[in-house]
């Protein structure tokens, strides 16, 4: 059990989402990963976005705080610098048998596809009825 840091950046009705494709499996994850010793989770926020995503962000509030595996973290971010899409992580390495894909989700499909977890897609959803 590992404590998480994730972020959620929304941009023109869009939140961006890792799709993931796992064997069989299809399913979507906030941008983000585990807390290394020493670092907040805002820190490890940061640095998540830019190995999986390419971009610098700002981190802002903490969205949501879940429970699963440890303590998950959800800051809202902005995008400041980099490139969306250049993420150079070990997710993308040749070796890993799983496919990690960058993208931008329109807010209202959210509840159309697999997004773990899926209580802060809600929330997200709750803010643009």
């Amino acid at each position: 059990m590992r404590d998480r840091g994730s972020v959620v950046l929304i941009e023109n009705k869009k939140v961006a989402l890792i799709k993931r494709i796992k064997g069989d499996l299809l399913y979507y994850v906030f941008p983000g990963g585990g807390i290394e010793q020493g670092e907040t989770a805002e820190q490890a926020t940061i640095r998540e976005a830019y190995e999986e995503l390419g971009v610098e962000i700002d981190v802002h509030d903490c969205f949501a705080e879940i429970d699963f595996k440890g303590k998950q973290f959800f800051f809202l971010g902005n995008i400041v610098g980099g490139e969306f899409g250049t993420g150079q992580g070990e997710e993308f390495s040749d070796e890993n048998s799983e496919t990690y894909i960058p993208m931008w989700v329109d807010i209202s499909d959210l509840s159309t596809i697999d997004i773990k977890p899926k209580e802060v897609a809600e929330k997200i959803q709750s803010l643009f009825n």
